[in-house]
């Protein structure tokens, strides 16, 4: 019979490439850790892994379904034990979330405020969808925070906030000035600083092209910060979701000018992701739930 013990080593394999590496993350020896997978490897009746001096060692197809498994059994025992408490009815564990880069100044920071479960151990991650997404679906990462762009179908998701795309500009830009909701056809022939990280940037180059046009791009950075910095001193315009808590400046203090964008710009959504059908742990929905919160309170 499997002990937890051999569930959590299986569990680990498929993060490494190296029995060194993972007997290192397990906090036992090589030599153990080459000893218990040959142990399971008899109880399973065949070979899980392919261990190969000086070449490190890889999973079969067997042994990733079984690690696969593993993962699943494990997740759910923490989930166990987090929903029926023995003693104290708090909520314990660890909860290791993500967030979309360009979200995490305004999500992150009012997100772990008022969190109030000290028994759970948070990991953050901050990256862009091609990052987050593969993490999400090999356990490495309970839920992730992102934009309702592109997502493939097998996620499952909870709304935290309606959004829609903004045009941020230079106080003394003409545009700026104007009273009305800006159009495409406003800003086609200016200066764009394009916030270059998928699916962001396809998001706005779809916009334009639903409309014939095509934008003036003299930029394009890899950070949303970076952005309202070029804006502020007067560079060119950018396009970004409208958020909670948005400061109406620059990193260097530079007063930007927020202007709403007309149709077809279309609503969408801050999204919490999780694997399509998993039984999601009480303390990773309780942060689900605290984020959902924040920034309520935060517009």
């Amino acid at each position: 019979m499997y002990s937890m013990r051999h569930l959590e080593i299986m569990a680990e394999l498929p993060g490494h490439t190296t029995l060194g590496s993972a007997a290192s993350e397990l906090r036992i020896s090589e030599s153990a850790l080459s000893q218990a997978i040959t142990t399971i490897e008899r109880l399973a009746g065949e070979s899980l892994c392919l261990r190969r001096k000086a070449h490190g060692f890889s999973l079969t197809a067997s042994g990733h379904h079984f690690a696969t498994r593993a993962r699943k059994i494990m997740t759910e025992v923490g989930e166990l034990s987090a929903t029926f408490p023995q003693s104290d009815g708090k909520l314990r564990g660890p909860v290791r979330f993500g967030c979309f880069a360009s979200l995490s100044p305004h999500l992150i920071p009012a997100t772990l405020q008022g969190f109030d479960h000290p028994a759970v151990q948070l990991e953050v991650r901050v990256g862009t969808h091609d990052q987050l997404l593969p993490a999400l679906r090999t356990g490495e990462l309970d839920v992730a925070f992102v934009y309702d762009l592109a997502l493939p179908a097998e996620l499952d998701k909870q709304q935290i906030y309606r959004t829609e795309m903004q045009v941020v500009l230079h106080p003394e830009h003409r545009l700026a000035k104007l009273k009305r909701p800006l159009e495409l056809a406003d800003l086609a022939d200016e200066s764009l600083i394009m916030y270059e990280s998928e699916p962001s940037t396809d998001y706005q180059m779809q916009l334009f092209a639903s409309q014939g046009l095509t934008p003036k791009i003299v930029a394009s950075v890899p950070q949303m910060i970076l952005v309202s910095a070029m804006v502020g001193r007067g560079l060119g315009y950018g396009l970004l979701m409208r958020r909670p808590n948005n400061a109406e400046v620059s990193v260097e203090g530079r007063e930007l000018a927020f202007r709403e964008l007309k149709a077809p710009n279309y609503p969408n959504a801050v999204v919490a992701i999780t694997p399509r059908g998993m039984r999601i742990p009480a303390r990773v929905q309780a942060l689900i739930d605290h984020c959902t919160c924040a920034m309520a309170e935060s517009w």
